[in-house]
């Protein structure tokens, strides 16, 4: 019979695996689908999450072989910002109307009918604004979809209408590289890691750059070190059931 030290080792390191598996990380790669170069981004180790411009060159195609390599696929869809700056296709805007907004957001999932939900690319001035945002949830609740919050403002109103539609919504914590350097991308890194251990779980929001993808093939393999855990995003949306992958032939 094991002694009660014995015991009390096993038990010690199963409390204490058990608190490492509840810091969890989701890592979204955004800006897919412009640049055929694009597809580098997708041999990056673990559980990342990718997001595709809707209607560009290599979006659907790259889409398709992440989520054949059962990776979480999410819409990037293009809104309004407060700068204006060009969008490209697939945009919603403050000029267009509740049937204008459903039509673009059908026609994006068309092209990408696995993806299981979108975040904002830009959208500093549409998602404070409640009524676009409200007929954003209404079509996501309808296709039981999801939503990510970029946080491109701080006063974006898309997780109070998520709320009041009922759609799963999270909101990015960490911009890894608003910065293309190796030191810069390291300390967003750590950042990152210290909110998954502070409070359990952490979005981080990346892109497709050659040197993004340099500086996270070499961190993501530590995050184990720190007793953290790379998801699919659909893991840190308990009440989702957006979390399916269906395999797709180019």
């Amino acid at each position: 019979m094991p002694s009660k030290t014995i015991l009390s080792l096993l038990l010690f390191s199963l409390i204490s695996y058990q608190s490492h598996a509840q810091n969890q990380v989701a890592i979204i790669i955004d800006d897919m689908g412009y640049r055929y170069t694009d597809k580098h981004a997708l041999t990056l180790p673990g559980e990342i999450t990718y997001a595709f411009l809707p209607h560009t060159t290599y979006g659907k195609k790259l889409a398709i072989l992440a989520n054949n390599d059962n990776h979480d696929v999410l819409i990037h869809i293009p809104m309004e910002s407060k700068n204006r700056e060009k969008l490209g296709p697939g945009a919603l805007t403050s000029a267009m109307d509740e049937e204008a907004f459903k039509k673009s957001l059908t026609e994006s999932f068309a092209e990408i009918p696995f993806a299981i939900g979108i975040n904002n690319h830009m959208g500093s001035y549409l998602t404070q604004l409640y009524q676009p945002m409200a007929w954003t949830m209404d079509f996501l609740k309808q296709h039981e979809l999801l939503f990510l919050d970029s946080k491109t403002s701080p006063h974006s109103k898309a997780r109070k209408a998520a709320i009041d539609y009922g759609v799963p919504v999270k909101s990015r914590h960490v911009f890894l590289d608003n910065e293309l350097t190796d030191e810069y991308i390291s300390q967003q890194f750590k950042q990152l890691i210290a909110i998954a251990q502070k409070h359990q779980i952490a979005i981080a929001i990346a892109h497709p750059h050659p040197e993004t993808i340099a500086t996270l093939n070499k961190l993501i393999p530590t995050l184990a070190l720190h007793g953290v855990e790379l998801v699919p995003l659909s893991r840190l949306y308990p009440s989702s059931n957006a979390n399916k992958v269906i395999a797709v032939s180019e």
